[in-house]
C-alpha cells in the first residue's frame, strides 16, 4: 500500500462521487482506477460490459443477463 498525491479538484470529485454511490473515498478512487485500467486494456468494451466481466470474475450470476462472448 502506498500514497497517492493528485489534484486537491480530483480529491474532491472522488469524494462527491463516494457519497452518491455509497462508498468510501479510497474504494471510490479505486474503483475509477481498476475501471480506467480494464478500459485501457478492452478499447471495444462499453461500461456495462466491464463490469458484468468484474462481477463474472467474482463469480456472480448475473439474472437475465444476454450472451456477449465480447465480456467472456
Amino acid at each position: 500500500m502506498g500514497i497517492v498525491k493528485i489534484a486537491d479538484e480530483l480529491h474532491e470529485e472522488i469524494r462527491k462521487a463516494s457519497g452518491a454511490m455509497s462508498r468510501s473515498i479510497n474504494a471510490q478512487a479505486e474503483f475509477w482506477l481498476k475501471m480506467g485500467m480494464l478500459a485501457e486494456l478492452n478499447p471495444t468494451l462499453n461500461y456495462q460490459q466491464l463490469t458484468a466481466r468484474l462481477l463474472r470474475q467474482a463469480d456472480v450470476t448475473l439474472a437475465g443477463e444476454i450472451d456477449d462472448p465480447r465480456c467472456a
